[in-house]
């Protein structure tokens, strides 16, 4: 159709996104990992809309590096409330690009 632009796919939109990790002080951390092991529905490694988590074997890798920092890995793990999230020091965390 004309006048419409081309789709882009959400990875390219993400990469234009520019992050300051804070290796010091992670803004997440599983409290434990054995909760995590023994979850069944892992939601978090479908929902993180990052993929900050990923089910490995018999456990949850996090990786905080591009963080989108929206919450929803502590809003989504209700049952078990195993996320440890609270918002990044100043001047660390994602910087969001626009346009």
């Amino acid at each position: 159709m004309e006048g419409f632009p081309v789709s882009i796919k959400v990875e390219d939109k993400l990469y234009q996104n520019r992050y300051l990790v804070d290796a010091e002080r992670p803004h997440i951390q599983i409290k434990d990992a054995a909760v995590c092991a023994a979850c069944t529905t892992r939601q978090c490694t479908v929902c993180c809309p990052a993929g900050c988590y990923e089910g490995a074997e018999s456990k949850v890798v996090l990786t905080t590096d591009g963080c989108l920092e929206c919450g929803t890995c502590r809003v989504i793990c209700t049952t078990h409330r195993n996320v440890a999230w609270e918002y990044p020091r100043g001047g660390y965390g994602i910087q969001f690009k626009f346009g």
